[in-house]
């Protein structure tokens, strides 16, 4: 296309060139991803983009860019035949431009967005659960564990995000659109949502889960990080559905008359949970709607657990599928990679591996495992490096004010020394009273948990989820918690 068509009714200045140059090889941030015939869009304080990379984006075949700030006239000194334009934000200029090149995609597919603090994860992998399971549909996800239509991942570079940039993005659903997708599921993170990566899918439903602390690294305060949240209902979705018995979520109806559809377990809503009964293999429970009851049962425990499938269940009737089927779906749903995922050792002992790396996801999925276990309760978890740092000690302190024994460890430590890491952690743990030890080595930490527990003990390893990687310095290691205590758990025969 021509950039002409791309960046038609979007303000913007021509600086050098001509606007009538043709785009074919896509648009991109990362100057080491462009190849010949891109749009390069320089993006301030990208790591892999930016003004200072525009000479090697037109070196590999940028043949326009866009900026939106002066760039020195040297950069120029070989752009033969370059169009340059200038925009007021090359981030919102981004996400017109790569729908465009890849004609909207959104429109041609059911789109739904979930964001909130927790529960994004498991949410999006039970949308998908639930209309190919009931109705054979084919989904696409799009979030943490990467992006794929139905179990085969569409391969992207490792550096993409849970909620991509908008090349990426885009691009990742102009390949699910050309793939016969009828419906895409995404994760709508904060930072996602405040630097436009998902402005222009055209979105259906944005389901709200909850706001609680995390990533305070990333916008300060819980103010502005809440705010972010709310982008996704101020004109970025058609229909919401909401957690009423979040306070936040309560909110959202005032910014979206008419269009909000509510689920709580607690709170008055459209769609309600009651008569919950759990053990260790599920949650039974009344699913309320629009006057009627419906018997239903999930495959995990935990309130939070039939939170999620409310907001998951709402949002596909939401979109027009037969309620009466979607409920008999969700006691087939597979389980969610990383989420409440679990297997019995040799010994007897159960291990549960979870994402849960905030104080609130920790607090639930310790609660859950709690209303069922008749042993002991062992924790191993730690906290990610370069993150907020005020949850540390009170992720202790939950920690063990619901186990018998804690075990520190790293988490991904980044470019923090993992023992001052656990020194944070540490005070909130006094505070509970609960014993506890503390390894760097994560391997040396679950092995620790798995000896010290017996037949009937529950192992909860907490914070990592189903990453493949742990994130120590600059360097990505190979390390799957599951695999690992699975590892672990067959050599104690």
């Amino acid at each position: 296309m021509k950039l002409s068509e791309l960046l038609a009714g979007h303000d913007h200045e021509v600086l050098l060139g001509d606007t009538e140059t043709r785009i074919t090889g896509g648009a991109c941030f990362d100057a080491h991803r462009v190849s010949s015939g891109s749009l390069f869009i320089a993006v301030p304080g990208h790591r892999e983009g930016g003004l200072e990379l525009v000479g090697p984006a037109l070196a590999r075949g940028a043949v326009a860019v866009l900026v939106d700030r002066a760039v020195p006239d040297a950069v120029w000194a070989s752009a033969d035949g370059v169009c340059v334009v200038r925009v007021a934000d090359t981030r919102k200029a981004a996400a017109v431009v790569t729908s465009r090149y890849y004609g909207e995609p959104g429109r041609a597919m059911d789109m739904v967005a979930v964001t909130g603090t927790n529960g994004k994860t498991s949410v999006s992998y039970m949308v998908e659960s639930l209309l190919r399971i009931a109705e054979g549909a084919r989904v696409g996800v799009i979030g943490t564990a990467g992006s794929r239509i139905g179990d085969e991942l569409i391969p992207m570079p490792r550096s993409v995000l849970t909620t991509p940039e908008s090349p990426d993005f885009q691009y990742l659903l102009g390949c699910m659109r050309d793939r016969e997708v009828t419906t895409v599921v995404l994760e709508a993170t904060s930072m996602g949502l405040l630097t436009h990566r998902i402005d222009r899918a055209f979105l259906d439903v944005g389901i709200f889960t909850n706001l609680t602390q995390d990533h305070l690294d990333d916008h300060g305060t819980m103010e502005n990080y809440r705010d972010a949240k709310l982008r996704l209902f101020q004109g970025l979705c058609r229909r919401a559905v909401v957690n009423a018995d979040d306070p936040v979520g309560a909110g959202i109806r005032a910014m979206m008359p008419g269009a909000v559809s509510t689920y709580a377990l607690d709170a008055e809503a459209d769609y309600r949970a009651t008569d919950l009964s759990m053990n260790a293999l599920g949650t039974q429970f009344t699913l309320h709607h629009a006057g009627r009851k419906y018997p239903a049962a999930i495959p995990v425990p935990g309130r939070f657990s039939v939170s999620n499938a409310l907001a998951a269940v709402a949002a596909c009737h939401l979109l027009g599928h037969d309620l009466t089927g979607l409920v008999a779906a969700l006691d087939r749903m597979p389980a969610v990679p990383g989420r409440f995922e679990r297997f019995e050792t040799p010994r007897g002992t159960s291990v549960i591996v979870d994402y849960a790396h905030s104080p609130d996801s920790l607090d639930k999925v310790l609660t859950a495992i709690r209303d069922f276990a008749t042993g002991q309760v062992f924790t191993v978890f730690g906290c990610g490096g370069d993150r907020d740092v005020t949850k540390r000690a009170k992720m202790g302190e939950i920690a063990g004010t619901h186990s018998d024994l804690c075990v520190l460890t790293s988490d991904n430590p980044r470019n923090e020394d993992p023992e001052a890491i656990l020194d944070q952690i540490a005070p909130g743990l006094a505070v509970s009273g609960t014993r506890f030890e503390r390894f760097a080595d994560r391997r040396e930490a679950i092995a620790f948990a798995l000896d010290a527990a017996g037949p009937g003990d529950i192992v909860l390893v907490a914070g990592r989820g189903s990453e493949p990687y742990q994130t120590v310095g600059e360097q990505l290691l190979p390390f799957s918690d599951m695999a690992t205590a699975r590892e672990l758990a067959a050599a104690q025969l």
